[in-house]
């Protein structure tokens, strides 16, 4: 065998549009972690907003990300295309990235973060859909955690270089969102540059109505259980701001806090790839079980923890149940939706666990004004518990392989 004809690792094989939708997710995520990094301590510390107050803010937030998911989606189905729709959505976050530092008051950030999250919600199925749309069948998962993986980057690297800019400007939040503002512009320019979008398969069916319930039901019973196995995993996680007002509540000076984030995606980004990988050669179920596992035990850790060891290890715990499920999530949709239907099918997903984490946030804030960290975390435990159980009972049904595209 030649050098040539030797087989080439599948990082090698992954396209190049897969990787350049990872690295404009790894500028967006440099950017808006810059500011999330910080956001929840600056609205409680410097605004004097209430921890429940947060809590129902993020999860506002998401779900008004999730909502905007499903017909983002159903739009790319019905155009047949995917990339102006994640040009419109990595743009709308750009521009309403200088608000943050000019923001003087809850109001303003509030309105922001509507904002921000509705441009992610534009663009996060039909950059989904696009993500199936470029990768073989055989590197799908491998695929979806390359992409997961340059994203998480972005998200250790925004709360690295938040702590460097709060050290030197001496902690003056505006000035790190301000600078925040930069990577959000590069990041729609890669995806104007680099990202070519393929041309639908001539075999597919014409969307005219992606929503229809005929559509809907087209995506099929195994569809629906990967939906429902999501919308009980994300009940048992909150938002990770909550990471963050743990790390605070244990006493970690406020210049440190993001690093709570950096610990965090650095677990996620170096286990989405290898996960993802595994994933295509092994049964997915099972690694989704594991991550499950992994975030029961974090639960347990940042509950009872009262030390900044045991909080790192929490939130390395959290990192890495993160990246054993969320590209394997995608994963799945991809796998059970079919080709025509998957701006619909992630749009769908979405909605449905953004209502979840909706639920699981304003949830997490109450408890936490109630009993403090402790309750708020072994509740999720709790949730944990349930879905894994579910998760188990339906393995036979969902752990089939990838069905190639027809």
């Amino acid at each position: 065998m030649t050098e040539t004809d030797k087989p080439q690792p599948a990082r090698q094989r992954v396209p190049a549009g897969i990787w350049a939708l990872g690295f404009v997710s790894m500028l967006m995520d440099i950017s808006s972690e810059m500011i999330h990094a910080l956001l929840p301590v600056y609205m409680v510390a410097v605004l004097g907003t209430s921890m429940m107050t947060v809590g129902i803010i993020e999860g506002v937030a998401e779900a008004t990300a999730a909502i905007v998911k499903v017909f983002s989606g159903a739009l790319s189905d019905w155009l047949g295309r995917r990339k102006i729709l994640a040009v419109i959505g990595y743009g709308l976050a750009a521009i309403t990235k200088p608000v943050f530092p000019m923001a003087a008051s809850i109001g303003w950030l509030i309105g922001a973060r509507f904002v921000d999250r509705i441009g992610k919600g534009i663009r996060g199925a039909p950059r989904d859909a696009l993500v199936a749309d470029l990768a073989p069948a055989e590197l799908r998962g491998t695929s979806f955690g390359l992409r997961q993986s340059l994203d998480t980057i972005g998200a250790f690297t925004g709360p690295l270089l938040a702590i460097f800019l709060m050290w030197l400007t001496a902690d003056h939040f505006q000035t790190v969102f301000w600078i925040a503002v930069i990577p959000a512009f590069l990041s729609v320019g890669v995806l104007l540059v680099a990202v070519k979008e393929p041309r639908p398969a001539p075999v597919h069916r014409h969307i005219r109505m992606p929503l229809h319930r005929d559509e809907l039901r087209r995506l099929g019973p195994r569809y629906w259980r990967v939906v429902m196995i999501a919308a009980c995993f994300t009940l048992a996680r909150f938002s990770e701001a909550f990471l963050i007002l743990r790390a605070q509540s244990i006493g970690l000076p406020l210049t440190m806090v993001p690093l709570v984030l950096v610990i965090m995606s650095f677990a996620y980004s170096l286990s989405a790839y290898p996960i993802g990988w595994l994933s295509d050669r092994v049964n997915r179920i099972t690694l989704l079980a594991l991550g499950l596992a992994v975030l029961f035990v974090a639960d347990l850790v940042l509950a009872f923890t009262s030390g900044l060891a045991g909080l790192g290890v929490g939130v390395a715990l959290w990192g890495l149940h993160m990246g054993c499920t969320q590209g394997l999530l995608a994963t799945l949709v991809a796998d059970t939706a079919p080709a025509e239907l998957r701006g619909t099918a992630f749009g769908m997903f979405n909605l449905v666990t953004g209502i979840a984490l909706l639920a699981a946030s304003i949830l997490a804030g109450a408890l936490w004004d109630i009993t403090g960290p402790q309750g708020t975390f072994l509740a999720g435990a709790g949730f944990t518990m349930l879905t894994l159980t579910g998760l188990l009972a339906y393995r036979h049904r969902l752990g089939r392989p990838a069905t190639p595209d027809c």
